[in-house]
């Protein structure tokens, strides 16, 4: 069952920079915690001075572990030159109402799988046209390749093939993407629209301008100029565009800030990732 807590904390009069820092530097260190499944950040307008950390983690021992952490006590011991009374204040939180936009058990989406002919290049595609991060190499490039009968069966791929390097990048508050490097095996070009399976990720844009321009300065190929989108995603701001990456991929960029037309029988509306700022 998942751990939620709510920590309220009040900084000292000119002490605002610092604690600002040092929550700064706890999400981005907690965040990369196995246990840790969110931790957002939120200052609060009718309280001078004051924030607000809702921490999620996969369960109570994974909070425990949490509590134990070099980088947490480092927090814990700065707050009591920081803020008023020395701690935060923590609840902890029951979840209720939980949305009902899955089977139960079924989270969602965790990572699309890409085969690309060289992970290093791609890596540097997707950090420059997207700012996407490396997370961790699931098979590095030096180590003993993945082969043989077991992972033929397992994973479906062609007799003699090997898996040479395997890596997991995030672009934002959205799935991962696992990239694959596989050698001695037949392979076709990347899929295109009429493809059975798989032939597309998309991401979402604040800018479709900006998004465009670094997308084409990385080594992407637009298919065409943004355009209007169609239906129920119409509206005067909304925009799409498809390009290839360098090795073929197709990759959507889209925005909708006029939003989407529902229809009456529409279940729950689409999922759309979080601002990054």
């Amino acid at each position: 069952m998942p751990h939620i807590v709510m920590a309220h904390c009040t900084a000292l009069p000119g002490r605002e920079d610092a604690l600002a820092r040092y929550i700064a530097e706890l999400a981005a260190a907690v965040r990369k915690e196995a246990g840790n499944e969110g931790f957002e950040v939120f200052q609060k307008p009718e309280v001078e001075r004051g924030w607000t950390m809702i921490e999620r983690y996969r369960d109570r021992n994974a909070f425990e572990v949490h509590l134990a952490k070099p980088h947490t006590k480092v927090f814990n011991e700065a707050l009591e030159n920081l803020v008023e009374g020395g701690a935060s204040d923590v609840n902890e939180l029951a979840p209720v109402c939980q949305p009902d936009d899955a089977a139960p058990g079924v989270r969602g989406i965790d990572h699309v799988g890409v085969t690309v002919p060289d992970i290093e290049a791609a890596s540097d595609f997707l950090t420059r046209a997207f700012g996407a991060r490396t997370l961790y190499d699931v098979l590095p490039a030096d180590a003993d390749p993945m082969e043989g009968d077991e992972v033929e069966h397992q994973l479906g791929i062609p007799k003699g093939a090997r898996i040479e390097h395997m890596r997991l990048m995030r672009i934002g508050a959205s799935a991962n993407i696992e990239m694959f490097r596989i050698a001695n095996a037949d392979q076709a070009d990347a899929a295109g629209l009429a493809d059975y399976g798989l032939q597309h990720i998309a991401l979402y844009v604040d800018d479709m301008g900006a998004a465009v321009e670094r997308l084409s300065q990385a080594g992407g190929v637009l298919l065409s100029d943004p355009h209007p989108l169609a239906g129920v995603e119409g509206g005067e701001r909304n925009s799409g565009v498809y390009a290839r990456a360098p090795w073929g991929m197709l990759i959507e960029l889209i925005s909708t800030p006029d939003g989407i037309d529902y229809p009456a029988d529409c279940s729950m509306p689409r999922w759309k990732p979080k601002p990054n700022s």
